[in-house]
């Protein structure tokens, strides 16, 4: 069913309107703006430089876990007040992109490639008989070329297949999800584009270490000869020294040549400084993703602490924009091709960051801190609580005279002080609310009734007058002139 469905697709690109290629000229393969930069290069070094494969297997793995839903909007906008939608096509799309691939792997492949070359290359297939998306397929980046138009920017992409044939694919069949490069508009820019000089130093001195111990475990040497050897006698010699010499078994052996001299090459390992030329590199290439060293399983400098903020940094910077850039990929590319079934929906992922328990332990603390010394100098629990950010609690005590306080409050400092003092935050939120009146000939009975009554809170007092104004009980209606506002500072007006 798989190869049917994608078997249609490329039929039926192929068979569509062709590109012209006159348009594309020399661009072709190498986008309008940009050149090409080898990305099958790119991706083939994860095989070949173990810090950078540790990385992008990581964060491929990271992404891959994470757990994905789908939501119907809710008119305030706020995630806590959204539907979340158990049934639909899409979301079986997503969960089963096709017979092949899983969800996991299919989000590990798009990682590993996001992280190698800068782009994800998602192709929708279709059933003929119904146009919306039924399959997902990742394709490989060096296979997929935009088709630059100087009128309609994108005129679609070329898809070249293992046996080198070229399939034209429409925009609506591809999604392409990249950090954008800056000098080529049609292509993504990734870390390893930063480092490849760096990967093959790594990868050289890898291959320079096991040479050494394939040639006689020591550097090479010269055969100075006087005359001229002829062809037989030039490969009896060189045969007869790999025979006697080449290998680790044969490391150090005492050479008797016949006719020559040696001329060794002095210079060891020590002084090509493998060891610290392959840290270097590694470190280079952590800096170039960004990479926190403790998520590599290095312990040598790591303790509980910077292990912890590792952990944070990894999930804040690294997992959370690829997969917000998965998340509008879904919302603006894949869901728009349901039509009217997918508006109103949204994709979302569970957030990956840890909590920060030591912070939050901390600000909690503060926070009671503030709520003893503001209640003890004789405010409201009701309106101390929302003050300082604690949830409203039942009070079942009594008040007492030693309740904690602030010791570096003076004793005639007031409340307003020890709110600025101990929260360092807006005095304003831990007033009360009052009723204002305008007294005149016009004020009718109730308004003026109600003018100076005082509210615990803003909710209490926006239920007399909704938004802030405009008493409910007032006789006027819409033309009431009343409003609520929050009580000022001794000595100063409302």
């Amino acid at each position: 069913m798989a190869r049917t469905l994608l078997g249609a697709l490329l039929n039926r690109a192929a068979t569509a309107t062709p590109v012209p290629f006159a348009s594309r000229s020399s661009s072709y393969g190498r986008g309008l703006f940009g050149t090409n930069r080898g990305t099958t290069a790119q991706l083939n070094s994860m095989g070949s430089v173990g810090t950078l494969f540790a990385i992008v297997n990581r964060l491929a793995k990271a992404e891959a876990g994470i757990e994905w839903g789908l939501y119907r909007k809710a008119k305030s906008g706020k995630k806590e007040d959204r539907i979340q939608v158990t049934s639909h096509a899409a979301l079986d799309l997503w969960n089963k992109p096709n017979q092949f691939y899983t969800q996991s792997v299919f989000v590990e492949s798009g990682s590993q490639h996001k992280s190698l070359t800068g782009e994800t290359w998602w192709v929708i297939a279709r059933n003929e008989r119904v146009n919306i998306p039924l399959e997902m397929w990742p394709v490989r980046p060096d296979r997929m070329t935009p088709v630059p138009d100087p009128e309609q920017f994108l005129l679609g992409y070329m898809y070249t297949s293992p046996d080198g044939q070229h399939v034209a694919l429409r925009r609506e069949d591809v999604i392409l999800n990249r950090t954008p490069h800056p000098t080529d508009p049609y292509r993504g820019i990734g870390p390893v584009q930063a480092i490849l000089t760096d990967l093959d130093a790594v990868r050289y001195s890898a291959e320079w270490n096991r040479n050494f111990f394939l040639n006689s475990a020591e550097p090479g040497g010269l055969i100075q000869v006087e005359q001229r050897l002829s062809d037989d006698e030039f490969n009896e010699l060189r045969d007869r020294w790999n025979e006697q010499h080449k290998g680790v078994a044969n490391a150090h052996r005492v050479a008797i040549l016949e006719q020559g001299q040696w001329i060794d090459r002095k210079y060891s390992q020590r002084d090509m400084q493998f060891a610290e030329l392959r840290g270097i590199s590694s470190d280079i290439i952590r800096e170039a993703f960004g990479f926190p060293k403790p998520m590599l399983g290095s312990v040598d400098d790591v303790n509980r602490a910077n292990g912890d903020a590792g952990e944070r940094m990894f999930a804040r910077w690294l997992l959370v924009p690829d997969l917000e850039a998965i998340r509008d990929a879904l919302n603006h590319q894949l869901l728009p091709l349901y039509g009217a079934t997918g508006e109103g929906l949204e994709f979302d992922f569970v957030n990956p960051v840890p909590e920060d328990v030591e912070s939050e332990a901390t600000q909690l603390t503060a926070r009671s801190t503030a709520a003893a010394a503001l209640i003890a100098v004789g405010l409201d629990p009701g309106d101390v609580l929302p003050a300082v950010g604690l949830p409203e609690m039942r009070f079942v005590g009594q008040l007492t005279e030693n309740a904690p306080t602030n010791p570096a409050l003076k004793p005639a400092a007031t409340w307003q002080n020890a709110v600025a003092g101990l929260l360092g935050e807006d005095i304003e939120a831990a007033q009360r609310w009052v009723a204002v009146c305008v007294d005149d000939a016009n004020s009718c009975r109730p308004c003026i009734d109600n003018n100076g009554q005082t509210y615990k809170n803003r909710a209490a007092a926006y239920a007399d007058y909704p938004g802030g104004s405009g008493y409910v009980r007032c006789e006027g209606g819409s033309n009431c002139r009343c409003k609520v506002v929050k009580r000022g500072r001794k000595g100063e007006g409302s």
